[in-house]
C-alpha cells in the first residue's frame, strides 16, 4: 500500500487483491499519527454576504474564485480542503475557533482580515499559515494578494480623463480587510492628485450587492439638487447592486451616473451595461497562496514571502465607453 521496496511484486498483487474484495479503506487518522501529517489544507473565510440578494445566489463570490485554484494547486497532491467560514458579525470565540480547525490540518489559508494581527501571529506559531488578499506588513505569514493600489489608481484615473466625472461617490468594503483599505487609500491619494476633482461622499459596505443597494439609497437621500456621476464600489457585488438600484430609481447608467466595480466576476460582463472594472486573478491567488503553504508546511525555516499578482483596468460600457 506504501510503495516499499522490500515487499516483492507477488506479495503486493496479492495484497491489494484481498483490499479490494474487503473494500478496505486506510484509517486517515492513525496513518497522519504515524506520518505527523494529516495531508488536509484549511481555509477560512469571512462570510459577508446577506442571503436575501439574488447576487449572492448565483454563487459568484470572491472566495469560490480562490478556492478553485487551491484545489487546482493540491490535486496532484489529492490533498482535500477543510473550508470554514464565520460571519463578519460574529465576535464570539473566535481565536479558540481557529486554534480548534488548526489542529485538524497541516496549514490554513486565512482570507481578508480575519482575526486581531497579534492572534494570528500567536497562531502561526503553532501551523504554518499563509493569508490571502492580506496585509504585506503582516510579518509572521506569508502574503499573496493584487496590486489593489494600481488597479484601483488605473479605474480612477480612466473616470476623470476619459469620462470628465468629477463628482465621486466611493463604496468601501469592510474596514478590517486589507484589500479594502488599501482600494480606500488608493481611490483618496488619486482623487487629491486631479483639480477641481472631488469626493461627493463614500459608504462603508460588506462586500455584498445589498451594501451597493443601500448606498445609492443613502446618496438618493442625501443629495440634494446634485447627484455624483460616479459611483466606484470597492468590489463588484456591490457595484451590481448600485446598479440595480440605480434603474429602479430612474436613474441611467452610464448616462446620468457611472458605476465601477473591483475583481471581474464573471457576471458582470452579462450585465446591462457590462461593468467596468478592475480584473484581479482570483484563481491566481488561491494556486499561489496554497503553493507558498505547501512549500512553508515541507520547510517552516523559508524566509517570509510575499507576493503582490497584477491588477489590469477592464473597460467595458457602465463607465461611459462604447460597446
Amino acid at each position: 500500500m506504501h510503495a516499499q521496496d522490500n515487499v516483492s511484486p507477488a506479495t503486493r498483487q496479492r495484497v491489494l487483491e484481498v483490499i479490494e474484495a474487503l473494500g478496505y479503506v486506510p484509517d486517515s487518522a492513525a496513518q497522519s499519527m504515524v506520518r505527523r501529517s494529516k495531508e488536509v489544507i484549511g481555509l477560512v473565510a469571512i462570510e459577508a454576504r446577506l442571503p436575501d440578494t439574488e447576487v449572492e445566489q448565483e454563487g459568484l463570490l470572491f472566495i469560490e474564485e480562490v478556492l478553485r485554484g487551491i484545489e487546482s494547486a493540491l490535486s496532484p497532491l489529492g490533498w482535500p480542503v477543510l473550508i470554514a467560514t464565520r460571519h463578519a458579525d460574529d465576535h464570539g470565540d473566535a481565536f479558540q475557533w481557529l486554534q480548534r480547525m488548526s489542529a485538524k490540518v497541516d496549514g490554513l489559508l486565512i482570507s481578508e482580515g480575519f482575526e486581531p494581527e497579534e492572534r494570528l501571529a500567536k497562531l502561526a506559531t503553532r501551523v504554518p499559515v499563509v493569508l490571502i488578499a492580506g496585509s504585506p506588513d503582516a510579518l509572521y505569514a506569508d502574503v499573496v494578494s493584487a496590486d489593489n493600489r494600481a488597479g484601483t489608481t488605473a479605474l480612477v484615473s480612466h473616470l476623470i480623463e476619459r469620462h470628465g466625472r468629477t463628482r465621486l461617490w466611493y463604496v468601501g468594503g469592510p474596514r478590517e480587510a486589507p484589500d479594502a483599505r488599501e482600494r480606500r487609500a488608493a481611490f483618496a491619494e488619486t482623487l487629491a492628485q486631479y483639480q477641481g476633482v472631488r469626493l461627493a461622499g463614500s459608504s462603508e459596505g460588506r462586500f455584498a450587492a445589498l451594501s451597493g443597494q443601500h448606498a445609492v439609497r443613502e446618496i438618493l437621500t442625501r443629495s440634494r439638487g446634485e447627484l455624483p456621476d460616479a459611483i466606484v464600489c470597492a468590489n463588484d457585488q456591490m457595484a451590481l447592486g448600485a446598479i440595480q438600484e440605480l434603474r429602479d430609481a430612474g436613474i441611467r447608467v452610464p448616462a446620468d451616473m457611472s458605476v465601477t466595480g473591483f475583481d471581474d466576476v464573471y457576471l458582470g460582463a452579462m450585465l446591462t451595461p457590462p461593468l467596468t472594472t478592475v480584473h484581479q486573478p482570483m484563481r491566481l491567488l488561491g494556486e499561489r497562496a496554497c503553493s507558498l503553504l505547501l512549500d512553508r508546511i515541507a520547510d517552516p525555516a523559508l524566509p517570509r514571502r510575499v507576493e503582490r499578482l497584477p491588477a489590469r483596468l477592464v473597460v467595458r460600457q457602465s463607465c461611459g465607453c462604447p460597446p
